[in-house]
């Protein structure tokens, strides 16, 4: 069974819908910046991709009270979600038999440590803290939405939005649901930063993806949803359909707690289930979103990944995180918007501030936009812990 992408929705660095990510994608125009919305020690040290709205324009824009315990995480994902369901044409949304499958790392980690200490103290400030968890998040999306059906979260590091996209696929494939709402949200806040400060993994410049001397990764912040329907859905209701979630596989290497395997034996693995799934050979793909976090170790593994699948045919490759910066679980369910808005362009994002080719491989990006037919995108992403993910996405 097929399953149709019919609606999607995106609050990013570079736009706060789908048409205004689209005309940052075509112009070149990066989000990359200093942190704006909170302090931290860091502050000017690093750049960050970061939505230049406060917590209270977003609870403006979403309708919630003053006194609401929305995480920024929880606000960024109701936006984009119910972008989705509004660009799928969707009145009512228990209409059909509908989940919700969110994806995030973060949680309302903003939340916690801006009232952490008065937690003991303050006993009004307590409700913050119970915004905490991850799947606080995605019920408070639900609630938003008035869902009623399956709710569920995915935490997976940075791919977890790509397994949300292929559990909802199986589910709808499965017969278990007719629609799911499936994608990823995450905020920044200060617990993520020093995180990855002592991994040393950050940039104090622009993210350089696959680039010779890439320094690290800008860390970003996100949301993302696509509305996934069942062939029986998309008939009975005539909807236009976007794109199809073709093929997808999941694999881990179990190499190490934060790095990948220096073959990309998982990110080879995921890639080859996801081309078996789909009915595809390599050469059927026309691009590749890669999931180029401009790491040392990433992009090299990665790399030889590709390698080892198209062998000396590798398509056109970019990564979109020198515009976004990584936004860790919303990742893979931006760049699947991305990857739709590609297929429907035929268009071929670029790999923005590259400039020396790795020395390990002779691969290099595309670092200008392209046009080019496209039938077949591939969208990877890998996650701590060896988790890897690759998600096809196909015309028809």
């Amino acid at each position: 069974m097929k399953v149709a992408i019919t609606g999607m929705g995106i609050i990013s660095s570079i736009g706060n819908n789908v048409e205004a990510n689209y005309h940052a994608l075509v112009n070149g125009k990066t989000g990359i910046s200093t942190i704006e919305n909170f302090e931290t020690v860091h502050k000017d040290v690093i750049k960050v991709g970061e939505i230049k709205l406060t917590n209270q324009q977003l609870a403006q824009q979403l309708g919630l009270d003053s006194d609401n315990n929305f995480s920024r995480t929880a606000m960024l994902g109701a936006i984009a979600a119910q972008q989705a369901v509004e660009h799928a044409g969707i009145q009512h949304i228990n209409e059909y038999r509908t989940g919700l499958i969110s994806a995030t790392s973060v949680g309302g980690m903003d939340m916690t440590e801006k009232y952490y200490y008065e937690y003991f103290e303050n006993e009004a400030c307590r409700k913050y803290i119970n915004s905490h968890d991850g799947g606080d998040s995605t019920h408070k999306i639900a609630e938003h939405l008035g869902l009623k059906g399956l709710v569920t979260t995915v935490s997976t590091a940075c791919s977890s939005a790509a397994n949300a996209i292929m559990m909802g696929a199986r589910l709808i494939q499965s017969g278990q649901l007719d629609r799911v709402i499936v994608g990823g949200t995450d905020a920044l806040a200060k617990f993520t930063i020093n995180g990855f400060k002592t991994l040393m993994i950050l940039s104090d410049t622009y993210n350089t993806p696959f680039d010779h001397n890439r320094k690290g990764l800008n860390l970003g912040e996100a949301a993302a949803f696509l509305v996934l329907e069942s062939d029986d859905v998309v008939q009975k209701e005539n909807k236009k359909v976007l794109a199809y979630v073709s093929g997808f596989g999941n694999a881990n290497d179990a190499y190490h707690q934060t790095a990948s395997s220096e073959n990309g034996e998982g990110a080879f693995l995921a890639m080859q289930k996801a081309l078996k799934i789909a009915n595809l050979k390599p050469s059927d793909i026309d691009y590749i979103n890669a999931h180029g976090t401009a790491t040392p170790n990433n992009d090299l593994s990665e790399g030889r990944a590709i390698l080892r699948i198209f062998e000396e045919n590798v398509p056109e490759f970019s990564s979109t995180k020198a515009f976004t910066g990584h936004t860790l679980a919303a990742a893979a369910a931006i760049e699947a918007v991305y990857s739709v808005l590609a297929l429907q362009n035929n268009s071929i994002f670029p790999n923005l501030n590259f400039n020396t080719p790795m020395e390990e491989f002779d691969l290099v990006p595309q670092t200008t936009l392209k046009e080019k037919t496209i039938h077949h995108v591939l969208s990877n992403s890998f996650g701590f812990g060896g988790n890897c993910s690759t998600v096809i996405f196909s015309k028809k």
